[in-house]
């Protein structure tokens, strides 16, 4: 089963869970977190990079804010050749520029959500075109 499919699926079980078992699943993540900042805190840059490569530890590290690797650094490795440039990163949202045709806005935005789950909001701004539409549409003589 794929990382998103499980996440999908513990979401669901939690949407219909009791409250007790909410909060079980709530003390368990806790002590996880606990566990991955202690593990986190013993590791070299190396081992600490070598984790957050790996999709489900760097999953378990983005939900307990321990990936080593920032938001706009995550970002921007992921858009390497796309055409896009990382123009600001906000807590949830990434503004981004497309210059040129490299690829479509949905695949640019499904990079970002990739590498930074922790995004909500994508904004996407394009280049002016070269010829400005008004000059070609200007009043005829």
């Amino acid at each position: 089963m794929s990382l998103n499919a499980r996440i999908g699926r513990i979401e669901t079980l939690l949407e219909r869970a009791e409250p007790s078992a909410v909060e079980l699943a709530t003390a368990l993540l806790d002590l996880y977190g606990e566990g991955l900042t202690r593990i986190m805190a013993a590791a070299d840059d190396d081992l600490a990079a070598r984790l957050a490569d790996d999709d489900l530890v760097a999953h378990l590290l983005l939900l307990h804010d321990l990936h080593p690797v920032d938001v706009r650094t995550r970002v921007t490795e992921a858009l390497r050749g796309t055409g896009a440039e990382v123009v600001a990163v906000d807590h949830d949202l990434v503004r981004l520029r497309l210059d040129g045709c490299h690829c479509s806005a949905a695949t640019v935005e499904r990079a970002v959500r990739d590498a930074a789950p922790e995004i909500e909001r994508v904004e996407i701004e394009r280049p002016p075109a070269l010829i400005p539409a008004d000059s070609l549409l200007g009043a005829r003589t």
